[in-house]
C-alpha cells in the first residue's frame, strides 16, 4: 500500500506499542490515545516465547530485551507431594530455542523508547466509542477526534470499544479464578533459568518465574504468583495474607523463604482475567488487537506474544494490500487459525489447573508425565508451549 494513512491507536499496552512502531516505520500519521495520565506497564512478569521474540527481532529490539530479561530453558511443575506433572525443555523443541522471562516494565520501556513520538501520546483521555461514520473517536468528555482512515482498538481485556460493538462479541466472560502476584528479589534462587510451578489439586497453584532486570531497581528479580478463586482474590486482606503465607510454607517451603520481605497485603497485586472471543476483529475501519480482541486465561502464557503477532500481522496486511479495506478483509485470516488453537486450548486446559474439579487434578498428575514421554504428544506439547502451534492439523 502506498501513501500515508491517518491512523488512531487506542491503548498503549503491548499491542498498541508494537503497532505504533510498525505503522510509524511504514510512514503513517499516528495519533495514540491512552487513558492513564502517565502511560506505564500493567501486570505481572511474563514469559516471552520464540514467537514474540521473533516479532521483536523484526523491530530491531531483540538484543534490548535479551539484556533486560532472563533466558528460560525449562518449565517444571510438580504437585504438593513432589510428583512431577510437567517437565519441558525448550531445546527439545529445537536446538537453541528458549523463552525469556521479562517484567512488563522492561518490555514497556523498550517499546516506548523505540517509538519516536512517544512524548506526543494523547494521555489522560478515555475513548468510549466510535462515531456513526466510523471515522471519529468520542472520548468520555464527549469530545470528537479524527477523522481517521483506520482505528486500531488496543484498549485491553476490558475494552470499552469492544463493548460498544456487542454484535462482534461471541463470548465475553470473567474467569472464576484469578491470581495474586508480586516481584521478588531473586537472591540465591537456584532455578535461574526455569519457570517453576507447584500445584495443590486444582484449587491452588504457585509459580516463580525469573524475569531478569526490573526498571529502577538493582539486581535480578522473580515474579511470584499464587492462583486462587476470584472471590478470594477480590477480598484479599490481612487475614487472607497470613493464610497465604502459611499455605505457601506448607506447600513449598523453598518458595516461602523468598516472601519474607513481603509484610502486608498492600504489597501484593491482584489480577482477574477475561475470556473473550470475537466473531471478527474488524468492523468497518476499526480493527481490534491484543487482549481487546482475544483475552484469554494466562495458563498458556501467550497473551503478550499474541499481541505482538497481531501488530505484525496488521503491518503485513497494510504492506500487501492495495488499500485499507482490502487489508482489513484479509487480516482475520492471517490470525484466525493460530488464535483459535490457543483460545480453545486455554479453555480446555485451564480447569486442570484452576477449578473446583478435584478429580481433574488426579487425572492431570497421573497422566501428564507419562503422556509427555510419548514422542508425538511431547512434540505437540512443546509446540503449544513455544507458541508455534498454528493450526490443529499441521
Amino acid at each position: 500500500m502506498q501513501g500515508c494513512l491517518r491512523i488512531a491507536i487506542v491503548g498503549y499496552g503491548t499491542a498498541g506499542q508494537a503497532a505504533a512502531i510498525f505503522l510509524q516505520t511504514q510512514g503513517h500519521a499516528l495519533t495514540v490515545f491512552e487513558q492513564a495520565p502517565v502511560p506505564g506497564p500493567v501486570g505481572a512478569g511474563f514469559l516471552l516465547q520464540p514467537t514474540g521474540l521473533a516479532v521483536l527481532a523484526r523491530l530491531g529490539l531483540h538484543e534490548q530485551v535479551l539484556q533486560r530479561g532472563q533466558r528460560i530453558d525449562r518449565l517444571y511443575g510438580c504437585n504438593h507431594r513432589g510428583r512431577s506433572v510437567m517437565d519441558m525443555r525448550y531445546t527439545d523443541h529445537a536446538p537453541g530455542c528458549f523463552g525469556l522471562g521479562l517484567t512488563r516494565g522492561s518490555l514497556f520501556t523498550v517499546l516506548r523508547d523505540a517509538y519516536a513520538d512517544a512524548l506526543d501520546i494523547v494521555t489522560g483521555t478515555r475513548i468510549d466509542q466510535v462515531s456513526g461514520d466510523g471515522r471519529h473517536l468520542i472520548d468520555s468528555e464527549g469530545c470528537k477526534h479524527g477523522p481517521f482512515d483506520l482505528i486500531v482498538a488496543a484498549d485491553g481485556a476490558h475494552s470499552r470499544l469492544r463493548r460498544a460493538a456487542p454484535s462482534l462479541i461471541r463470548n465475553e466472560a470473567m474467569y472464576p479464578w484469578g491470581a495474586l502476584w508480586c516481584l521478588l528479589p531473586a537472591d540465591d534462587w537456584p532455578h535461574a533459568d526455569e519457570l517453576r510451578q507447584r500445584y495443590a489439586g486444582t484449587r491452588e497453584m504457585i509459580g516463580l518465574l525469573p524475569v531478569g532486570q526490573r526498571v529502577g531497581h538493582p539486581g535480578r528479580w522473580l515474579t511470584f504468583y499464587f492462583s486462587l478463586p476470584g472471590d478470594q482474590v477480590d477480598q484479599f486482606n490481612a487475614d487472607a495474607f497470613e493464610n497465604m503465607r502459611k499455605r505457601i510454607q506448607s506447600l513449598w517451603p523453598e518458595a516461602s523463604a523468598l516472601l519474607s520481605r513481603i509484610e502486608s497485603p498492600q504489597q501484593i497485586n491482584r489480577a482477574r482475567y477475561r475470556d473473550v472471543v470475537m466473531r471478527t476483529p474488524v468492523q468497518g475501519r476499526i480493527l481490534f488487537l491484543g487482549d481487546a480482541a482475544h483475552a484469554m486465561s494466562p495458563q498458556l502464557g501467550q497473551g503478550v506474544n499474541m499481541a505482538l503477532l497481531d501488530a505484525q500481522a496488521l503491518a503485513d496486511v497494510l504492506t500487501d494490500s492495495a488499500n485499507v479495506d482490502e487489508a482489513l478483509r484479509s487480516y482475520p485470516s492471517r490470525r484466525r487459525a493460530h488464535l483459535a488453537v490457543y483460545q480453545r486450548l486455554s479453555r480446555w486446559l485451564t480447569p486442570l489447573f484452576q477449578s473446583e474439579r478435584d478429580a481433574l487434578a488426579w487425572v492431570r498428575d497421573l497422566g501428564f508425565g507419562p503422556l509427555a514421554k510419548l514422542p508425538l504428544a511431547r512434540g505437540q506439547m512443546l509446540k503449544i508451549l513455544t507458541g508455534t502451534k498454528r493450526a490443529w492439523l499441521r
